[in-house]
């Protein structure tokens, strides 16, 4: 195999101790019990599930993959010892160059080891937990990739859905209004047809990372997962509906979607920490299709009450993609953007600037709120001065006691983009929009001169003390 896969992912992960294996553990609830402790707290290995009863020993199940910083830079190639602010500068420099590699066709792949047609289809042979006791059934696709082509330009999208299991040979997908996936199915609806789609379970998770987060329309995140790997994605296409997936990806299989086609879905715990869509008919995939490795690994990223494996990964992201969209407008001296995991990686960021003039810091937090990568179930948009850690929430939530007047530093602005998952969300089915609170948290921009003085040890203080005494320090300082 040319390409790297998952199991390589697992076998640097192993090594750098941040995978735990457990024996034994059942779908319905367990798997999930553990999963749902493990993501309490950031940072807590990635969790390998085997011997699963009911199931062949060797299939297994993976989650809990990156909620941890080191993790999330074994994906994207980088030391494990990056830390947040530069992996955020790092998916900044990825943008900005977009570097991507044409996808290459092959004859063959792992993922060709077992293959099942018509009835011999049963996606019940992967072992698929419940992730949530509230859920409405097991879902096979929360770490996924759906496949659609669009019959008009002939653009292959891969983009992050859940997907439930519900008989052997049917599965739902559920796809938010304005996600690239349902813009693609309604194309083929409109027309009559049925939509060809797959769905790939168990991938490197660089791919996993891109098809959760806002490729441009018309760009293929197979193409710039290749960026990412340094070599072109092999792919071999489905045989029912040649939608291309891994060669060496761990599980997928292919349907289609007909009009008016659809199941009861969910619920699902979704990464707002609440079950706030519920439960509704969604549209149905008629599975044609069955292919999966030996020793099949099902990957699972699994919304819940942040931090969440839905969240963490993206904060970085989301954060660089808001900073480069800052700077694109005109926003002088940027010093630092974060999304914090506790908002989901959406609901909460913070822009650290070195304010130039009156107006600055409300400038800068008008066009946060409202740039594409910052508008999605936004709700509150946070600015502080340079001298402000944006990761650090202690420092943020200072700056915002000491440094905001509420009489003229906060704003509240209705009609936001928002989504059926926020809970707090208004207006209707297709046209769901939040409030969000604008807080600028700098110190005036009339006092900067006469503004008390901070009582921390300077920077230049810092680094004589490193310099001299690292070792009594404190780790990471």
């Amino acid at each position: 195999m040319a390409n790297k896969d998952l199991r390589d992912w697992i076998a640097s992960v192993e090594k750098t101790g941040e995978l735990k294996v457990i024996k034994g553990a059942e779908t319905k609830e367990e798997i999930g019990g553990f999963v749902d402790i493990y993501m309490r707290k950031m940072g807590q290995p990635a969790v390998m599930f085997d011997e699963i009863p009911g199931y062949p020993k060797g299939h297994r199940v993976v989650a809990n993959i990156l909620t941890s910083v080191p993790r999330i830079n074994l994906a994207l190639g980088l030391p494990p010892e990056t830390s947040e602010m530069e992996l955020t500068q790092w998916w900044r420099r990825y943008f900005k160059d977009a570097p991507s590699h044409p996808t290459k066709a092959v004859n063959g792949g792992p993922l060709l080891d077992n293959v099942l047609e018509g009835p011999n289809v049963n996606i019940q042979k992967i072992p698929t937990p419940v992730w949530h006791e509230l859920d409405g059934g097991p879902f096979i696709g929360t770490a996924c990739l759906v496949v659609m082509k669009d019959p008009d330009s002939g653009w292959v999208n891969y983009g992050t859905y859940r997907v439930q299991s519900h008989e052997p040979n049917v599965a739902s997908v559920m796809m938010s209004p304005g996600k690239h996936g349902l813009v693609i199915m309604r194309k083929y609806h409109e027309r009559g047809q049925k939509c060809p789609v797959a769905v790939i379970a168990g991938m490197h998770p660089s791919m996993v990372m891109l098809g959760g987060i806002e490729i441009p329309y018309g760009k293929n995140e197979l193409e710039a997962a290749g960026g990412i790997l340094g070599e072109p994605v092999e792919v071999i296409n489905m045989p029912k509906t040649g939608l291309p997936v891994p060669a060496n990806c761990e599980i997928a299989f292919e349907g289609f979607i007909g009009p008016d086609d659809k199941i009861k879905e969910g619920p699902l715990g979704e990464w707002t920490g609440y079950y706030a869509s519920g439960s509704d008919l969604e549209p149905a995939i008629r599975i044609e299709t069955l292919m999966y490795r030996d020793n099949p690994i099902l990957m699972g990223a699994i919304p819940a009450v942040p931090p969440n494996d839905n969240t963490f990964y993206f904060g970085a992201y989301r954060a660089g993609a808001i900073w480069n969209q800052l700077e694109a407008a005109g926003i002088p001296e940027v010093k630092g953007v974060w999304t914090h995991q506790a908002g989901g990686s959406r609901f909460m960021m913070v822009v650290s600037i070195k304010t130039l003039y009156g107006g600055h810091s409300k400038q800068a937090a008008m066009v946060a709120a409202h740039c594409h990568a910052g508008a999605y179930n936004n709700r509150w948009t946070i600015v502080v001065d340079d001298d402000i850690d944006p990761t650090n929430f202690d420092d943020v939530v200072w700056a915002m006691c000491t440094r905001c007047d509420p009489r003229d530093q906060v704003d509240i602005i209705d009609g936001g983009w928002s989504s059926a998952l926020d809970p707090m969300c208004y207006d209707t089915q297709d046209d769901r929009r939040n409030s969000r609170v604008i807080i600028d948290a700098c110190i005036p921009f009339r006092r900067k001169k006469t503004f008390p003085k901070v009582a921390r040890s300077s920077r230049a203080l810092d680094d004589r003390m490193r310099a001299k005494w690292a070792k009594d320090l404190p780790k990471g300082f």
